[in-house]
């Protein structure tokens, strides 16, 4: 499955409506630690179909990064059910990125 582009005007049907796990990626162009992490989102997203996966980009979409909270960048969300379930700041490496999902 590819990743999708969440938006404020998606994001309840994506994220909180979601049959599955949905990790949420919020990022920026500009970050350095963003892009870093951006290819192992994308491999999750590839190899497991039992999740769903999404970004967000905060300069596009700062009505969502303000409901979240978001003052730092890059910010992993798992939400579950609809809630959030489990989140990590910064920079992880794939290993800690599954483990979110646990």
């Amino acid at each position: 499955m590819s990743v999708i582009t969440i938006t404020e005007q998606n994001f309840e049907q994506e994220v909180l409506q979601a049959d599955k796990p949905v990790l949420v990626d919020f990022w920026a162009p500009w970050c350095g630690p963003c892009r870093m992490v951006g290819p192992f989102v994308e491999q999750i997203a590839g190899e497991r179909g039992d999740i769903k996966v999404g970004k967000v980009n905060v300069d596009e979409e700062p009505a969502l990064a303000a409901q979240f909270g978001i003052m730092s960048i890059p910010m992993l969300m798992v939400f579950k059910d609809g809630a959030l379930y489990n989140k990590a700041l910064g920079a992880q490496p794939k290993s800690k990125i599954l483990e979110l999902l646990n």
